[in-house]
């Protein structure tokens, strides 16, 4: 069973588009600058789509709308 479940993180984010948008964005962060992000101490992903899985899960990593609600982005 892969961890976390996808429906504990549709309970967070209500999208998948959404939800895939968000986590390689945030993947591409980790992986492309990986010395300004510490790995959280209770990860249990070694890749880093799955770290930006956990990190929705636990709600370290959400998403707004923009005003003119064609846009969205992630939000530390």
């Amino acid at each position: 069973m892969l961890k976390p479940s996808i429906d504990s993180l549709m309970s967070k984010i209500n999208s998948k588009y959404t939800l895939v948008t968000i986590s390689a964005r945030r993947a591409r962060e980790l992986r492309e600058q990986p010395e300004l992000f510490s790995e959280p101490e209770n990860a249990r992903s070694v890749n880093y789509v799955g770290m930006a899985l956990e990190e929705i899960e636990s709600e370290y990593l959400s998403y707004d709308i923009s005003e003119d609600k064609d846009k969205e982005y992630a939000e530390r």
